[in-house]
Formats: structure tokens, C-alpha cells, sequence
């Protein structure tokens, strides 16, 4: 008997980013690797966030416990209190909050909970890597709409044919990764119109929705008939710089979040219940948080510009998110998989090729992503050894 992978399981590969950190770990070792593959902080999260879930895991109890299997009902209510301050309507946490682990896992169980085989889902490429393969576990068929450099926009005639009779959600990342777009009010609204006019859902990743650096953040929900047809995801990752705690989160319509709480339930059971307390307070942290967090962004995001273009990059400032990515053209002939080899063989320095986030074979190959959420002196490093790698 010969023993393979399931046909689903078989259709992708495991995660580029995480193996471009991974190699270059194993080649350079913690000292010497510079990460600019991998979306996570290197600096420690606010003070406040870890004095909380120290507090939940003292306090003991209930805390080392399951919590509800679709969230702490305190976690619940600081969300709903948040968005509904934010999208100026009520948002009710018993109905349409949902707390998963991470992200990552809420656009799965947001999927799985909508979408048949043979459905199809719009997605615009280039893309999180993720959304690939839970559309192929879903079983669902992709149909891409590309955004184009260097700004990032779309063909509205090319969306409107994406949309068939068969489409039943389309992905929408603002601001978006690995690109940095923040997608527009006029953009969003097009995508609400289609999926009114042809019955779909909008499932939205707006898990960076405090970093934007140029324009502002449309949360989709908010737009004219969109609450009743919008999943909105989001998560302490980004924003707390707590990538390694995994508590997410889905805002939906009650008949959906009904599905949501059923395949969670069956991915996850739930988060870690004292981190989920302690993400429930770092939410009513005040806005001068926030306005502190996008300039120290900001500062970063400048620093990795100017020197990615003296290392000869050609780059585009991100509207968001945090990352950059980046044109190899007048660095180097090879391709991205290659040239990303090459900068963790000379350089100690991981980025992610373009074509990773890209369907459409050969699209990404003259591109490769840096994430800068990083401390100033890591950068200055990442790119001095870029420098001496690239320059001379």
C-alpha cells in the first residue's frame, strides 16, 4: 500500500515566509540573522498588555481554564465597545463576536463556516499567503483580479468579470500585505455594490486597521448595505505586538456567526483564556496609543525607504501594513527566489519572494517583501549588511 498526502494537502506547499526565517536561522544562527521575512516585533509589547495577563494568570481560577469556546465574554465586550464606537452602530458580543486564535484561524473557520465546494471566491493577487490554500481546503475555486505596481490599484472592469453567478465571497485585505495598500472608499465600494448585486460576502483581514500611514481605514461593514454581508476580521497581533499570543477575532451578522462559532469549535475549541483577558484590556487603551504606535511606525517605514533605495530597490511607500515590496531590477538579474538565497547566503538577511504571494506563475519574480517591524537598530544593520552585500 503507498501512503500520500491528501489531493487538497498536496496543492501547496508550507508557509514561504516562515521558511526563509527558518533558513536563514539555520545558516547565520540568532546573532547574526537579520529577519525582514517575518511580520514580527523584535521589541517587547506595551508594558501594560503583559502586566495584564501576568494579573489573569495570578488571579488563577476560571483564568487556567476553557473560556467560552467562542470568547471570554470580557474580551467580547471590549471588541463589540470598539467597533461600535468606531463604525457608530451597535455591535452585539453575545451574536456577532466571535474570538478565534489568531487571524489565521479566523479566516479559516470564516471559510470552512460559508463556503461549498464548487463556490468561488475573488481574491486579489498579489496576496497573504495563506488565502491560497484556505480556498483550496475549502475546496473552493479562486478567481484572481490583479493590483498592479506601483501603486497598487485594480482594473474595476477586470473585478466586475471576476464575479459570477457562482461567487460566494470575495477576500479583501486593507491595509493590505504584502503590498501596503489601503484600499479606498470608492474601491470598497465598487466591491460592496458586486457582492449586493450578485448575493456574496465580503470577508475582510483588517488586522493592520491601525497602521495607516496615507488615507484612511474604511472598514467594509460600515459601508451601505455591507453589515448584514461583511465577516470582519482583526486581532491583537499587529497592533499590541503580540504575534506569538494567537487571539483574533470575527464581527459578523448573527446567522453567520452562528457557523463561524461551529467550525471554530471543531478547529480550536478556543484561545488561551488569561491572553484573552489581557487583550480585552489592552483595547480600551487610549488613542494616544495609537497615534504613538503609527508614528514610531512611520519612523521605521522612512528609514527602510531611504535605505532600500540606496541600495538601488525600486520602492513604493505603503499607504499601511508594514511591509515594503520592493523591485530587483536594477539589483540583480536573477529571480526572486534566487536573489532572496543570495541575500541570506551573503547578507544574513531574509526577505520573501514575490511570486510566494502570486497564483499566476511568473508574477512576483522581479519582487521580493521586507517587513519592518523592527527596532531602529535592526534595520540600521539589515541594511548596512545589504549595503555591503549589494553595493561594495
Amino acid at each position: 500500500m503507498t501512503i500520500g498526502l491528501s489531493a487538497k494537502a498536496s496543492r501547496f506547499t508550507e508557509s514561504v515566509i516562515r521558511e526563509m526565517t527558518r533558513v536563514n536561522l539555520a545558516l547565520h544562527g540568532p546573532e547574526r540573522a537579520i529577519n525582514f521575512a517575518q511580520g514580527f516585533p523584535d521589541f517587547e509589547p506595551p508594558a501594560e498588555i503583559v502586566e495584564a495577563a501576568q494579573a489573569a494568570l495570578a488571579r488563577g481560577g476560571e483564568y487556567h481554564q476553557y473560556a467560552t469556546t467562542w470568547g471570554a465574554r470580557v474580551l467580547r465586550e471590549a471588541i463589540a465597545e470598539k467597533k461600535a464606537a468606531e463604525w457608530g452602530r451597535p455591535v452585539d458580543p453575545e451574536r456577532e463576536v466571535t474570538v478565534a486564535c489568531g487571524a489565521t484561524e479566523s479566516m479559516m473557520a470564516a471559510m470552512l463556516a460559508l463556503v461549498d465546494p464548487g463556490d468561488e471566491v475573488v481574491v486579489f493577487e498579489p496576496f497573504y499567503e495563506n488565502y491560497g490554500p484556505d480556498c483550496v481546503l475549502t475546496g473552493a475555486e479562486t478567481r484572481y483580479v490583479s493590483l498592479r505596481p506601483p501603486d497598487w490599484s485594480f482594473d474595476p472592469d477586470e473585478l466586475r468579470q471576476a464575479f459570477t453567478p457562482r461567487t460566494r465571497a470575495i477576500v479583501v485585505n486593507t491595509p493590505h500585505n504584502p503590498t501596503g495598500k489601503v484600499f479606498s472608499r470608492e474601491e470598497l465600494g465598487l466591491i460592496a455594490e458586486l457582492c449586493q448585486e450578485h448575493d456574496a460576502v465580503a470577508i475582510t483581514d483588517e488586522i493592520y486597521e491601525h497602521l495607516v500611514y496615507e488615507g484612511v481605514h474604511v472598514a467594509m461593514a460600515t459601508l451601505p448595505g455591507m453589515a448584514e454581508r461583511t465577516i470582519t476580521i482583526s486581532g491583537a497581533s499587529k497592533t499590541y505586538s503580540v504575534t506569538g499570543w494567537r487571539v483574533g477575532w470575527l464581527i459578523a451578522p448573527p446567522e453567520l456567526t452562528d457557523g463561524i462559532r461551529k467550525v471554530h469549535d471543531f478547529l480550536t475549541v478556543g484561545a488561551a483564556h488569561p491572553l484573552q483577558v489581557a487583550v480585552a484590556a489592552a483595547l480600551r487603551f487610549p488613542p494616544s496609543f495609537y497615534d504613538a504606535l503609527l508614528e514610531e511606525y512611520r519612523e521605521r517605514r522612512t528609514l527602510l525607504l531611504d535605505g532600500l533605495r540606496e541600495c538601488g530597490f525600486q520602492v513604493h511607500p505603503p499607504a499601511g501594513a508594514y511591509y515594503v515590496m520592493a523591485g530587483i531590477e536594477e539589483v540583480s538579474d536573477l529571480d526572486d527566489v534566487a536573489f532572496c538565497r543570495l541575500l541570506i547566503e551573503r547578507a544574513a538577511v531574509a526577505t520573501v519572494p514575490g511570486s510566494s504571494f502570486y497564483a499566476t506563475p511568473g508574477m512576483g519574480r522581479r519582487q521580493v517583501r521586507f517587513s519592518f517591524p523592527k527596532r531602529r537598530e535592526t534595520i540600521e544593520r539589515g541594511l548596512e549588511a545589504l549595503r555591503a552585500a549589494l553595493v561594495g
